[in-house]
């Protein structure tokens, strides 16, 4: 159910084909709009593996299946009529993520990171400190593609490094999709933050938050698990009604770097610009500290610390977060468009704000997307302060009302390419153009990693004379 377009609908058809599974595919995006994933199968759709209905779903396809496969993106999944009548018809219900965990040869030497930012990178740091430690390491879950298009060459001693949305989340708790789903947490937990994001599939803030939880809910104590964050309870309403996690507890100070188990704040030297990836840094140390000792029996301590730390300076960041593009004309071009929360977009701004030789002036931001329901009223009020903000997407009016109240100086682009453009005319040397669109990107493109792509093609396209 959903085909998708980040790669787990193409990894677990392809998955359950290889099993000789009979598989429907039915998506309610017709298939011109599917035109990559579809293309992935195609050898399985011309070998008969593999059937499409696609513009649209059958409550009957639903009834009658043996097994339903449900994408993590179908909204409020407990409301939805085709689900329902899965499981009115005492069908199971599973899904990518929840195939692949139950397959792991070694679930004891897993880390599983969420937060409502930063997930990504911190996720992508703690798998490259746990290889610089020596650890054969798999990287995988929201991050994009499907775990099972290998997990079958996984080995028992390979740790495993999870990215996990709430949506995932949701679907990995106990009695999720069949009464007697077991529920599963990462030995190694990790909570970057929690912030309101994804409202419009969870409903409201409560049923996000708990389904954040899960990533410790169902650890086992302090003598076999660990949970790590710089989140902060007394500071996020959010976090108050969480339970208390069963595991030992790694709780960093987000503003105090001498609140580490040891203070590896001088001991990074990072790629990525910004405090917030300073303190990403922290988490991923602490968490891959703790995974190293769990799964080899070396000591946490001040060491191991300093050399994980050490190893961060080799980190290159990932595409399509805070990732440079190119220089034209002295301006200097990012791309942070997997940035789709304000929470994320702010820490953007505040990254070149706080860079020596560039300032809040100096920014130009290009923001706006999908809804997904957030309140954009921050990043909006902050483009005050900004050389310009440069709105873009279905959310571009709401953002563009909301900071010419502020004054800020604004214009209301609609399309990528012309924000690129207005904002290139508008640069200085000296400036940053800075996409981070603190929205979804499904208004406009595919995914983030397209519209990514499409501004690192507009800026790399300027008129190179301008270039020094």
């Amino acid at each position: 159910m959903g085909l998708g377009r980040f790669g787990g609908g193409v990894g677990v058809a392809r998955y359950l084909a290889r099993l000789g599974a009979r598989v429907l595919v039915t998506d309610l995006v017709p298939e011109a709009e599917l035109a990559e994933p579809v293309d992935a199968i195609g050898d399985l759709i011309s070998a008969g593996a593999v059937r499409l209905r696609l513009g649209e779903h059958r409550e009957e396809d639903f009834a009658g299946a043996d097994l339903v496969i449900a994408n993590p993106a179908v909204p409020r999944p407990w409301a939805n009529r085709f689900l329902k009548a899965a499981h009115d018809a005492g069908v199971p219900i599973t899904t990518e993520i929840r195939l692949a965990v139950e397959r792991l040869p070694n679930p004891e030497r897993t880390v599983g990171i969420t937060g409502s930012a930063g997930k990504s990178t911190t996720s992508a740091m703690i798998a490259h400190c746990l290889r610089a430690a020596g650890l054969s390491t798999r990287l995988g879950g929201n991050i994009g593609g499907s775990l099972l298009d290998e997990v079958e060459s996984f080995g028992p001693g390979d740790a495993v490094v999870l990215e996990l949305s709430s949506a995932q989340l949701h679907w990995l708790d106990a009695g999720a999709g069949v009464p007697d789903a077991a529920g599963f947490s990462p030995r190694v937990a990790v909570l970057t933050n929690l912030s309101p994001n994804h409202l419009d599939w969870h409903g409201d803030l409560e049923h996000y938050a708990r389904s954040k939880a899960v990533i410790a809910a169902h650890q086992r104590g302090p003598d076999r698990d660990d949970f790590v964050t710089a989140d902060d309870p007394a500071l996020n309403p959010a976090l108050r009604e969480w339970p208390t996690p069963r595991a030992r507890v790694v709780r960093l100070q987000a503003d105090d770097p001498a609140g580490d188990p040891w203070d590896v704040s001088s001991w990074l030297r990072l790629n990525i610009p910004g405090a917030h990836n300073r303190l990403n840094a922290r988490v991923a140390v602490a968490a891959a500290a703790c995974a190293v000792e769990r799964f080899t029996g070396e000591p946490r301590g001040a060491d191991l610390a300093r050399r994980l730390a050490e190893s961060l300076a080799t980190f290159a960041g990932l595409d399509h977060r805070l990732s440079f593009v190119c220089e034209r004309g002295g301006v200097r071009y990012y791309n942070d468009s997997k940035c789709t929360t304000p929470e994320a977009a702010l820490l953007a701004v505040r990254a070149f704000a706080e860079e020596p030789g560039v300032g809040p002036r100096r920014i130009h931001l290009i923001a706006g997307g999908y809804d997904k329901g957030s309140d954009l009223s921050p990043v909006a009020r902050a483009g005050a302060g900004l050389a310009g903000v440069y709105t873009i997407g279905v959310t571009g009016p709401t953002i563009a009302a909301e900071a010419r109240r502020s004054g800020a100086s604004v214009q209301e682009c609609a399309a990528l390419d012309r924000a690129v453009a207005a904002a290139s005319a508008a640069a200085r040397p000296g400036d940053v153009v800075l996409l981070s669109p603190a929205c979804a990107s499904w208004d406009q493109f595919t995914n983030f990693e397209e519209r990514g792509r499409r501004f690192a093609e507009l800026a790399r396209s300027l008129d190179r004379e301008r270039s020094p």
